[in-house]
């Protein structure tokens, strides 16, 4: 039977190249926008060298009404769209906040205006364990209360559900699905695609790869004096071919109608918290290559540490909710195991690179290359 078409926002991005991947590899036809802001066209050529397709692609922006009016006409078959297009940088987003409450509010409701219009069936969201805040407790469910955005970036999440919500609520024909990422690192086995970011990156694992090559000077930690296990903040890593996905999980269970509910909200993690140092000290020993770092002081915005319990426990109370865990449970052998396992893996693989050219090692041997504007959990307390 013939898939509906998915329309991916940011979907030369990080998350959104490695979740086209797995549309594409499930049977969808996809369209992505993008504006190219953080990312490049070089990105379709990866999907393409991976999956064989290669997918419809506007660049646009999604906070140009016409634009996205434009795209709707040409492709009036899209059913779902997974929303990637927004600003994620938390340090940034406490610099420049107006630029992403317009950027990541104004994409949202330019969508929502449209869907119903249009036909679209359902959205997923990419929203963030920043909703949390500091949690009380650790590991979070899905019903941890909601705590003050302690970032512009993490309100624009909280604010965005409520968006989504009340435009359900308001009787508007469409679902949504709401996954609330952890910390996405790693790449897709293939390394046609992955994770560098034009100019200086936000996360852990570029920055690494980067230091490491030479590319940056010094890696700065900022905070050592945290209420952890070894004072470090603390982060759920989570592979990003898994994330990805569980998108297409999510995508099927909205247009199929596995569940009767039109609003679902899901935790996206894996319950185990690593150190910012251990995670260093695991690039180290996998690669054979010393990073030079410093300890900075905290930086304003960054969370201690938030752990994903929503796998085990709420949103396990009906039939549709534990089908819809045990589907993500089984997204791969490796989502259950140690996050430090995975992470390994993927560093020996850049390890391996690091070791081949020096400073010349290309972004894709080093299992890493361009992303555009994706989302992920908090931010990885590095820099």
């Amino acid at each position: 039977m013939k898939k509906d078409m998915i329309l991916v926002t940011g979907g030369t991005g990080y998350i959104g190249s490695h979740t086209v991947v797995e549309l594409q590899n499930a049977g969808y036809p996809v369209v992505i926008v993008d504006n190219l802001s953080n990312s490049n066209k070089e990105v379709l050529d990866g999907i393409e060298r991976i999956t064989g397709i290669r997918p419809e692609f506007v660049e646009a922006d999604c906070t140009d009404m016409a634009a996205l009016t434009a795209l709707f006409d040409k492709y009036p078959g899209i059913k779902g769209i997974i929303n990637f297009a927004a600003s994620k940088a938390v340090g940034e987003s406490m610099q420049k906040p107006i630029l992403y409450y317009r950027n990541n509010l104004n994409t949202l409701m330019n969508l929502l205006d449209l869907m119903g219009e249009r036909g679209v069936k359902g959205i997923v969201f990419s929203s963030s364990c920043t909703v949390y805040g500091e949690p009380d407790v650790n590991p979070v469910t899905e019903a941890a209360p909601i705590k003050k955005a302690t970032s512009p970036y993490g309100n624009t999440k909280q604010i965005s559900e409520e968006i989504i919500t009340d435009v359900i609520n308001a009787g508007a024909p469409f679902k949504s699905i709401i996954l609330r990422y952890f910390n996405p690192v790693g790449a897709h086995p293939s390394a046609e695609i992955g994770e560098l970011p034009n100019g200086v990156p936000q996360n852990l694992i570029p920055y690494l790869t980067q230091t490491a090559i030479g590319v940056r000077k010094e890696l700065s930690v900022f905070g050592n004096d945290y209420n952890t296990r070894d004072g470090y903040c603390i982060r759920d890593f989570i592979d990003v071919v898994d994330l990805a996905r569980a998108h297409v999980i999510a995508v099927e269970r909205m247009l199929e109608d596995k569940s009767p509910e039109k609003i679902e909200i899901f935790n996206l993690g894996t319950g185990n918290g690593l150190s910012v140092m251990e995670l260093i000290n695991a690039f180290e020993s996998a690669t054979g290559v010393k990073v030079p770092y410093k300890i900075a002081p905290r930086r304003a915005g960054d969370i201690e540490q938030v752990l994903d319990g929503g796998r085990n426990a709420h949103h396990a109370d009906t039939a549709h909710d534990r089908a819809f865990k045990a589907e993500l449970a089984g997204i791969d052998a490796d989502i259950g195991a140690s996050a430090l396992d995975k992470e390994q893996h993927h560093e020996v693989e850049a390890g391996e690179a690091v070791g081949q050219e020096g400073s010349q090692t290309s972004a894709r041997s080093a299992h890493i290359e361009t992303p555009g504007h994706d989302e992920d959990g908090v931010q990885d307390n590095i820099g």
